[in-house]
């Protein structure tokens, strides 16, 4: 059994205005997708790498990987239109490359700060259920807005009965691959800002949920950027434990 990385980075990213793609922005010399894909690349369990690359930007990638050692990459093919797009084609290049009880790990390429303990939850949480989600809790109130009137607000919910998912999230291929495809048939899941986690609830399955952490931020925005550049240069204090 192998475990499979598919790392998506078919984005534009325009929200983050700038010149280039933001997976690709650099940061103290080293692109951003590098940072991600290094966490893979370290990490014992993971056997190889797909990336879902913006169209024109792959040899950039390939000459990145060459640079920075990341040998576990080994196959890149194109974004898609959309979020679903994208991971839809990573899966479908995965087919006679993933076998029968092979796990794939979906993880966007702008989120550079997974960690190894997420990512081992993850894979084992799939292994033992067939799938894994990272989660963490809601540590603030969530209200709903207003029927009339989106100022204000007559109802909340329990934030004990809300998770926040992000990836990595991992599933075992042949399910995955399968649902894609009867999803893609049927229109199901595939719109907006669904994805997988989303897409896989719509079509019936049980997600279980794995480790989650607040660290794991989606570099979406200039703020976010400077988020992890702090990150980054920041030193964990002796008395923390």
């Amino acid at each position: 059994m192998s475990n499979v990385a598919l790392i998506i980075a078919g984005g534009s990213g325009h929200r983050m205005g700038q010149d280039i793609p933001k997976q690709f922005i650099n940061v103290y010399d080293k692109p951003v997708i590098i940072y991600t894909l290094e966490s893979f690349q370290n990490h014992p369990l993971i056997d190889a790498i797909e990336v879902v690359c913006l169209d024109g930007w792959d040899n950039v990638l390939w000459a990145y990987a060459k640079q920075f050692n990341i040998s576990k990459l080994k196959w890149v093919v194109p974004g898609g239109n959309s979020g679903q797009e994208s991971i839809r084609n990573g899966v479908y290049g995965l087919e006679g490359k993933c076998q029968k009880g092979d796990i794939v790990i979906i993880h966007d390429g702008v989120r550079p700060l997974i960690n190894d303990m997420i990512l081992t939850d993850v894979v084992r949480t799939a292994e033992k259920y067939g799938n894994g989600v990272t989660s963490r809790p809601v540590n603030e109130q969530v209200f709903c807005v207003g029927e009339d009137d989106s100022t204000t607000t007559t109802s909340y919910i329990p934030r004990e009965k809300l998770r926040i998912v992000a990836t990595p999230q991992a599933y075992e291929f042949e399910n995955l691959d399968r649902r894609y495809h009867e999803a893609f048939e049927k229109n199901i899941g595939i719109d907006g800002s669904n994805y997988t986690n989303t897409m896989m609830v719509q079509l019936g399955e049980t997600l279980h949920f794995a480790t989650g952490s607040d660290r794991n931020i989606k570099l979406t925005t200039k703020e976010n950027l400077e988020t992890f550049k702090a990150v980054l240069k920041s030193d964990k204090s002796d008395w923390l434990k």
